[in-house]
C-alpha cells in the first residue's frame, strides 16, 4: 500500500520520499515510478531508530527543502497466537516498528510541519487497533497506541494548519504477512481469500482513498466494509462484535 500511494503522490506532482528498511522494495518502487522517478527520493532507513530518522529529515530538506507532510504507514502482524504464547522479543519488535516508528516520525518531521503554511500527518491504524483480533492481541494493542497517539495528536494541532488523519484498514492482499516474516506474499493472500469467498482490497483502492482523504483533510478513514461493518458492530453490540472475531479466528490459535 506504502508504495500505491508513493505512486499516486507522484503522479499528482508531488515530490515524494520513500523509506524503507528493504532496500530491494525501494529499488522496485523506482523502477515502477519511471519517468516520475525523478521526484522520487528514496532512503533505506529504520524507523524504529530516532537518530536514523533525524538524518533523513537533513537530506530530505536538503534536498527539497521543505516537508509538507508524512505518512507512517510501515507495520507488521504478530504470529497467529495468544498472548500466553507469544514472545517478548516479538512483542518489542511490534511495538518499535508500529508505535514507536511512528512516534519517531511525528517526533522529528512535526517541527518543520508547523513551519508550513499547511502540512498533513497520516497514521495507519488498523481494523484492530478498535477492534479485538483473536489471536493478534499484541499487533492490535500497538495500533490502538497509535490510534490513541493520531486522535489526541489532531486535538493538539487543531489550531494549526496541520491537519492529522487516522486510517483503520480492513483485509488487503498486501505483503504484511511476508514483511512481519510469517511467509506468504499478497498473490497467496488474495488466492487464499477468494477461495474462501472473501474479498481483500487492493493496495492501489486503498491507496487512493488516502490520498483523497489527505485532500480533503478528513480526520478518520475506515477502508474496506469489514473495517466500516465491524466499526459500527462494535459501537453498538461490542460483545458481540467480539465474539463474532473469536470463532472466526479461534482455529487459527
Amino acid at each position: 500500500m506504502g508504495r500505491e500511494i508513493v505512486l499516486i503522490l507522484l503522479e499528482k506532482g508531488c515530490k515524494v520520499v520513500a523509506l524503507d528498511i528493504n532496500e530491494k522494495a525501494l529499488e522496485e518502487t523506482t523502477e515502477i515510478a519511471d519517468s516520475r522517478a525523478e521526484s522520487l527520493m528514496t532512503v533505506i532507513a529504520d524507523i524504529a531508530n530516532k537518530e536514523a530518522i533525524e538524518g533523513v529529515a537533513e537530506q530530505v530538506l536538503g534536498r527539497f527543502g521543505a516537508i509538507d507532510g508524512i505518512i507512517n504507514n510501515a507495520g507488521i502482524i504478530q504470529p497467529f497466537c495468544r498472548v500466553n504464547d507469544i514472545d517478548f522479543e516479538v512483542i518489542n519488535r511490534i511495538f518499535n516498528i508500529n508505535f514507536f516508528g511512528s512516534l519517531n516520525m511525528i517526533k522529528v518531521f512535526l517541527p518543520h510541519l508547523l513551519n508550513r503554511p499547511e502540512a498533513h500527518i497520516v497514521n495507519v491504524s488498523s481494523m484492530g487497533g478498535f477492534l479485538p483480533v483473536t489471536g493478534q492481541s499484541v499487533y492490535g494493542a500497538s495500533k490502538a497506541a497509535l490510534k490513541i497517539l493520531s486522535e489526541g495528536l489532531a486535538a493538539e494541532l487543531s489550531e494549526t494548519q496541520v491537519s492529522v488523519t487516522t486510517v483503520f484498514p480492513g483485509a488487503m492482499a498486501t505483503n504484511i504477512k511476508a514483511n512481519s516474516g510469517l511467509s506468504s506474499d499478497a498473490r497467496i493472500e488474495k488466492e487464499r481469500m477468494l477461495k474462501k469467498g472473501k474479498v481483500a482490497l487492493s493496495p492501489t483502492t486503498a491507496a487512493k482513498i488516502i490520498v483523497n482523504a489527505i485532500e480533503k483533510n478528513k480526520p478518520r478513514l475506515y477502508i474496506g466494509r469489514d473495517s466500516k461493518t465491524l466499526n459500527l458492530l462494535y459501537k453498538f453490540m461490542p460483545k458481540v462484535a467480539v465474539w463474532f472475531i473469536y470463532q472466526m479466528m479461534k482455529n487459527k490459535i
